[in-house]
């Protein structure tokens, strides 16, 4: 995709108030991507078909409402809460400060989701799930004997190359490693250089998410752990050439 083509991100779309161009990635309406992301996501899915997997998202685009609804759901213990480990978080024995720790393992601040975008996707292989299996996104399912082994290696040795990386790929002190959540590099790119530390401050104020006074004080300290620290694609020439 060239530079000429990138689509132009708003504050208020940086921080999921403001959808962008969506596209639906299925007939049930269920999941959408960006109007500029939806070609590059086609192609991976007609790639990944010709070995065999039909590659699927089970979250792409979220509303600034709907990670809102994550957060609090967690806060408040409704919705589980794993730690690095996988092991089940108890959120009533803990603190203001422990919970936001806790939550930020795995789940974005509200308005600092990466899927606000529609660059993002949380993806599986459905040929590969076993009858009655209920998806966990959790590393072992793409480790080796795990359902989506086969998926994972074939994102090792063909995302890049089609546009896409994966921002968590490491452990680097802030979002847990996640081999099921795949970015398409140059629209998200766009989207991370225009997104600011006083868009997400502003967003998070006037929000109803629970724990907002603890979040907004340490915010700056999570906005450079939790959102600019991620795995950065490798350069474009690098990239082509594989």
């Amino acid at each position: 995709m060239a530079a000429t083509e990138l689509p132009c991100f708003s504050p208020e779309t940086c921080v999921g108030s403001d959808p962008p161009s969506l596209v639906e990635l299925e007939p049930s309406g269920r999941h959408a991507c960006h109007a500029a992301v939806w070609p590059v996501w086609q192609a991976l899915v007609a790639a990944a078909a010709k070995v065999g997997m039909e590659l699927a998202a089970v979250s792409a685009y979220r509303s600034f409402a709907t990670q809102e609804a994550i957060w609090n759901a967690k806060w408040r213990g409704e919705r589980l809460v794993l730690n690095r480990a996988g092991e089940l978080v108890e959120m009533s024995c803990l603190n203001d400060a422990e919970r936001m720790a806790a939550i930020l393992v795995w789940s974005a601040l509200p308005g600092a989701s990466r899927h606000h975008w529609g660059t993002e996707f949380d993806v599986i292989d459905r040929a590969a799930l076993p009858k009655g299996y209920v998806v966990q996104l959790v590393p072992a399912e793409y480790a080796a004997g795990g359902p989506f082994a086969k998926l994972g290696r074939w994102l090792d040795e063909n995302l890049e190359v089609r546009g896409f990386h994966r921002p968590y790929r490491r452990d680097l002190g802030g979002v847990a490693p996640e081999p099921w959540h795949l970015s398409c590099t140059a629209v998200a790119g766009e989207a991370s250089r225009r997104l600011r530390l006083a868009h997400l401050q502003e967003a998070i104020a006037s929000s109803a998410m629970e724990g907002r006074a603890t979040v907004l004080a340490d915010l700056p300290a999570l906005y450079e752990r939790y959102v600019r620290r991620v795995d950065r694609p490798p350069p474009l020439r690098k990239r082509l050439t594989k």
